[in-house]
């Protein structure tokens, strides 16, 4: 049996995935500010939603709240400078790679703060994501308008 977490990637990975695309689509259309506030609309529709309708322990304590808002802050700062980098002329197809490397930083600072080791293998990868990164953003400028 497939484990549940294993489908919730999957299933976040499609929404992401389409994301990517949606977003690219709307800052053709409205300014990169524009589309960050409709999607923080949509954000706060989803978090009144599960305040309504699922059970939720609200006694934490003041770390977890500030890391729970700095959180969803940086999420919010990384979500609007993706906007940003899309309304300016970046390509769905490499933007969305590039800030989708995150996980390489989350990586590093777990290594330096939160001692946790990575593996050979785990090494290689990282590597091969870093050469990933290079090669996705290095594109021939535009022909220049005669």
């Amino acid at each position: 049996m497939i484990p549940s977490w294993v489908i919730f990637a999957a299933i976040a990975l499609v929404f992401w995935g389409i994301t990517g695309v949606t977003q690219k689509l709307s800052t053709n259309r409205i300014s990169s500010g524009q589309s960050f506030l409709w999607f923080a609309y949509a954000m706060g529709a989803i978090s009144l939603v599960l305040w309504l309708f699922v059970p939720m322990h609200w006694h934490v304590t003041r770390l977890t709240l500030w890391l729970a808002i700095a959180g969803g802050m940086l999420n919010g700062l990384g979500a609007l400078t993706s906007f940003a980098a899309l309304e300016s002329g970046g390509k769905a197809s490499v933007v969305i790679s590039l800030i989708s490397l995150y996980p390489l930083l989350t990586v590093t600072l777990a290594v330096l703060f939160l001692h946790e080791r990575i593996r050979v293998g785990q090494g290689i990868g990282i590597m091969l994501a870093v050469a990933a990164a290079i090669l996705l953003s290095m594109e021939k400028p535009a022909a220049a308008a005669e």
